[in-house]
Protein backbone atom coordinates (compact mmCIF):
# COMPACT_ATOMS: atom_id res chain seq x y z
CA UNK A 1 0.00 0.00 0.00
CA UNK A 2 1.11 3.51 -0.99
CA UNK A 3 -0.32 6.63 0.40
CA UNK A 4 0.71 10.05 -1.76
CA UNK A 5 0.10 13.46 -0.21
CA UNK A 6 0.58 17.05 -2.11
CA UNK A 7 3.11 19.47 -0.53
CA UNK A 8 0.33 22.04 -1.82
CA UNK A 9 -3.01 21.42 -0.09
CA UNK A 10 -4.14 24.19 -2.65
CA UNK A 11 -3.47 22.65 -5.28
CA UNK A 12 -4.69 19.34 -4.09
CA UNK A 13 -8.27 21.15 -4.00
CA UNK A 14 -7.83 22.59 -7.32
CA UNK A 15 -6.97 18.96 -8.82
CA UNK A 16 -9.52 17.31 -6.75
CA UNK A 17 -12.34 19.12 -8.03
CA UNK A 18 -10.95 20.35 -11.66
CA UNK A 19 -13.50 19.53 -13.82
CA UNK A 20 -13.13 20.01 -17.47
CA UNK A 21 -10.21 22.45 -16.20
CA UNK A 22 -12.07 24.84 -14.78
CA UNK A 23 -12.40 25.35 -11.32
CA UNK A 24 -14.57 28.35 -9.72
CA UNK A 25 -13.93 30.76 -6.90
CA UNK A 26 -17.29 29.24 -5.25
CA UNK A 27 -15.60 25.89 -3.95
CA UNK A 28 -12.93 27.46 -2.17
CA UNK A 29 -15.81 29.86 -0.52
CA UNK A 30 -18.03 26.38 -0.13
CA UNK A 31 -15.28 24.60 1.32
CA UNK A 32 -14.09 27.00 3.45
CA UNK A 33 -17.86 27.55 4.78
CA UNK A 34 -18.14 23.60 4.97
CA UNK A 35 -20.73 23.55 2.55
CA UNK A 36 -19.18 21.18 -0.08
CA UNK A 37 -19.60 18.05 0.15
CA UNK A 38 -16.45 15.66 -0.36
CA UNK A 39 -13.96 13.19 1.86
CA UNK A 40 -12.89 15.75 4.14
CA UNK A 41 -10.60 13.35 5.36
CA UNK A 42 -8.21 13.38 2.01
CA UNK A 43 -7.58 17.34 2.91
CA UNK A 44 -7.26 16.68 6.75
CA UNK A 45 -4.98 14.31 6.46
CA UNK A 46 -2.65 15.67 3.93
CA UNK A 47 -2.82 18.99 5.82
CA UNK A 48 -1.29 17.33 8.93
CA UNK A 49 0.95 15.46 6.32
CA UNK A 50 2.70 19.17 5.15
CA UNK A 51 2.73 20.08 8.51
CA UNK A 52 4.88 17.24 9.66
CA UNK A 53 7.17 17.07 6.94
CA UNK A 54 7.74 20.83 7.70
CA UNK A 55 8.26 20.40 11.19
CA UNK A 56 11.08 17.96 10.25
CA UNK A 57 9.71 14.63 10.38
CA UNK A 58 9.66 11.90 7.57
CA UNK A 59 6.35 10.21 7.23
CA UNK A 60 5.25 6.88 7.43
CA UNK A 61 2.24 4.88 8.22
CA UNK A 62 1.03 1.02 9.49
CA UNK A 63 -1.38 -0.65 7.62
CA UNK A 64 -2.20 -4.34 8.42
CA UNK A 65 -5.29 -5.63 6.06
CA UNK A 66 -5.62 -9.19 8.01
CA UNK A 67 -8.64 -11.38 6.56
CA UNK A 68 -8.13 -13.60 9.07
CA UNK A 69 -7.51 -12.01 12.14
CA UNK A 70 -10.41 -9.13 12.77
CA UNK A 71 -8.08 -7.94 15.98
CA UNK A 72 -4.97 -7.31 13.72
CA UNK A 73 -6.73 -4.89 11.12
CA UNK A 74 -5.94 -1.57 11.67
CA UNK A 75 -4.81 1.53 9.90
CA UNK A 76 -2.42 3.94 11.65
CA UNK A 77 -2.29 7.68 9.65
CA UNK A 78 1.06 8.75 10.48
CA UNK A 79 3.92 7.15 13.00
CA UNK A 80 6.39 10.33 13.75
CA UNK A 81 10.09 9.06 15.78
CA UNK A 82 10.06 11.61 18.57
CA UNK A 83 13.46 13.35 19.30
CA UNK A 84 13.97 12.84 22.99
CA UNK A 85 12.65 8.71 23.68
CA UNK A 86 10.44 8.54 26.64
CA UNK A 87 11.59 5.26 28.54
CA UNK A 88 13.27 4.21 25.37
CA UNK A 89 10.24 4.60 23.24
CA UNK A 90 10.09 6.68 20.53
CA UNK A 91 7.39 5.96 18.00
CA UNK A 92 4.23 7.93 18.42
CA UNK A 93 1.44 6.92 16.32
CA UNK A 94 -0.86 9.79 14.86
CA UNK A 95 -4.72 9.65 13.73
CA UNK A 96 -6.36 12.76 11.86
CA UNK A 97 -9.92 12.52 11.89
CA UNK A 98 -11.68 15.59 10.27
CA UNK A 99 -15.53 14.92 11.73
CA UNK A 100 -17.15 15.74 14.86
CA UNK A 101 -17.42 11.77 15.45
CA UNK A 102 -15.22 9.13 15.08
CA UNK A 103 -13.89 6.00 16.88
CA UNK A 104 -10.54 4.75 17.32
CA UNK A 105 -10.44 1.40 17.10
CA UNK A 106 -7.59 0.94 14.74
CA UNK A 107 -5.19 2.90 17.46
CA UNK A 108 -6.75 1.02 20.49
CA UNK A 109 -5.81 -2.27 18.92
CA UNK A 110 -2.14 -0.69 17.93
CA UNK A 111 -1.81 0.42 21.81
CA UNK A 112 -2.79 -2.71 23.37
CA UNK A 113 -0.14 -4.91 20.67
CA UNK A 114 2.16 -2.57 20.72
CA UNK A 115 2.10 -0.38 23.32
CA UNK A 116 5.43 -1.32 25.46
CA UNK A 117 7.03 0.10 22.32
CA UNK A 118 5.16 3.11 21.89
CA UNK A 119 5.98 7.00 22.71
CA UNK A 120 2.67 8.98 23.33
CA UNK A 121 -0.52 8.33 20.91
CA UNK A 122 -1.87 11.31 19.29
CA UNK A 123 -5.25 12.12 17.77
CA UNK A 124 -5.32 15.10 16.03
CA UNK A 125 -8.90 16.50 15.19
CA UNK A 126 -10.70 19.94 15.08
CA UNK A 127 -11.50 19.66 18.65
CA UNK A 128 -9.89 21.61 21.71
CA UNK A 129 -6.39 20.01 23.35
CA UNK A 130 -7.18 17.21 25.90
CA UNK A 131 -5.38 14.06 27.36
CA UNK A 132 -8.16 10.67 28.03
CA UNK A 133 -7.26 7.14 28.32
CA UNK A 134 -3.59 7.49 27.51
CA UNK A 135 -4.40 9.13 24.23
CA UNK A 136 -3.26 12.94 23.47
CA UNK A 137 -6.19 14.87 21.61
CA UNK A 138 -4.80 17.79 19.76
CA UNK A 139 -6.52 20.81 17.22
CA UNK A 140 -4.70 21.07 14.25
CA UNK A 141 -2.74 24.13 14.48
CA UNK A 142 -0.92 22.84 17.49
CA UNK A 143 0.47 19.98 14.99
CA UNK A 144 3.96 21.56 14.33
CA UNK A 145 4.83 21.11 17.85
CA UNK A 146 4.70 17.31 18.06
Amino acid sequence: MLKCYMADTGLLVSHAFDENSLVSEGIYRRLLLGRLEFESGMLSENIVAQMLTASGHKLYFYSCASREDAASRMEIDFLIRKKEAASGHSISPIEVHSGKHYTLSSLRKCMARYGQYLHDPYVIHAKDLKKDDGITYIPYYMTPLL
